[in-house]
């Protein structure tokens, strides 16, 4: 993440004003397409997305038939990029995903030489379903294209294309046949998404919608270099040192051997959560910020971001898990305790006639 020595520093030009436009009205046209086959998960969809121009991968969890599998594919077709599905199951091994060396004979030369084939997670959106069907060897072969954003084979780097996405899937309770994820891989995902059942409101309209013949015709939206651009947009929004420290703060508490931890996380974690988190809740909160009509950062964007970032960062102890306290609960009650005095908007962050306690960032709006 790049350094940010003064939010007054950051203040935005003409063409950022016009790229964050472009943003926020790439965000609203994505979401009117995916709802030609979505039904709600309107929160679902928002934390999808902001993972997304927030350059992040993301877990997405629920149970079987919310149709999360659904909402990844249709995004992919909302998007101009290569797309691969990636079924796991037990039997999968790291070369079905990654490629593997091959000997290849030169028809001309005679010659023999190993070359080699890529395997599907040479894309730009890599739907992993189920990921915790497969065995920990084949999650593992995820591990370095999610962070370093390439694949080695026998001693040779192959860099992935950009941009590039994980989107995994998995089923919280079925727990046989599975093999839960390492917490180091864990941490390579920003979101930890949970999908919940749908209002009636929504049943109904899904059951109306999904058992007639109907045609969903998506159209796309954003290309891998528009998506670059938005990316680095994110990147450059400003943020105050205090929204810095904010979200230190709720990071740092989350460590139950450190002083700063309140009581109640002594009592209810085994583990807190490393500075990817600190990280994952700025880039968060930037991109949650734009969308939501502001070029700075706030507090409540920190905040917002906060549950799916932590909840798969902390680790409940045996008391929390026989009282029934979720990781969620936790984060709820640890917002609850951190004070986020808000403080104004950083210097040249606004447009002209905002406010200087206005949210709304006018040149945006208007």
């Amino acid at each position: 993440m790049p350094d940010e020595k003064s939010p007054a520093a950051a203040t935005p030009s003409p063409s950022d004003i016009e790229a964050v436009r472009k943003l926020q009205g790439a965000y609203r046209t994505l979401k009117d397409e995916i709802r030609k086959s979505i039904v709600g998960m309107d929160r679902v969809t928002e934390e999808l997305l902001i993972s997304i121009f927030a350059r992040g991968h993301c877990l997405i969890v629920g149970v079987p038939g919310l149709a999360k599998t659904l909402l990844v594919t249709t995004l992919s077709r909302c998007l101009s990029l290569l797309f691969s599905r990636i079924q796991f199951t037990p039997d999968l091994m790291p070369s079905d995903i990654t490629g593997t060396e091959v000997i290849q004979e030169d028809r001309t030369t005679g010659e023999r030489k190993f070359q080699f084939l890529r395997g599907p997670i040479f894309s730009n959106v890599i739907l992993a379903d189920e990921i915790n069907r497969t065995p920990p060897k084949t999650q593992a072969a995820l591990l370095e294209a999610m962070q370093e954003r390439q694949v080695t084979a026998a001693g040779n780097r192959h860099p992935l294309p950009d941009p590039f996405f994980v989107l995994a899937t998995q089923n919280p309770i079925e727990q046989e046949g599975t093999y839960p994820l390492p917490e180091a891989q864990l941490d390579r995902f920003m979101f930890n998404i949970l999908v919940d059942y749908p209002n009636e409101e929504e049943e109904y309209d899904i059951l109306r919608r999904t058992t007639t013949l109907r045609e969903i015709d998506l159209k796309a939206v954003l290309t891998g270099p528009e998506i670059l651009q938005l990316q680095d947009i994110v990147r450059r929004v400003p943020i105050s040192d205090h929204v810095i420290h904010y979200a230190m703060r709720i990071v740092r508490a989350t460590r139950h051997e450190k002083p700063e931890a309140p009581d109640f996380i002594k009592e209810t974690l085994s583990w807190g959560a490393g500075p990817r988190a600190t990280q994952y809740l700025i880039l968060g909160g930037k991109a949650r910020a734009i969308l939501h009509g502001r070029n700075y950062v706030s507090c409540e964007d920190v905040a917002g971001v906060a549950h799916p970032v932590l909840r798969h960062r902390i680790i409940t102890n045996f008391n929390a898990e026989a009282e029934g306290i979720t990781p969620d609960k936790i984060v709820t009650r640890l917002l609850e305790t951190i004070p986020a005095k808000e403080e104004a908007a950083p210097a040249g962050a606004r447009g002209p006639g905002a406010s200087a306690g206005s949210d709304e960032f006018v040149v945006l709006n208007s």
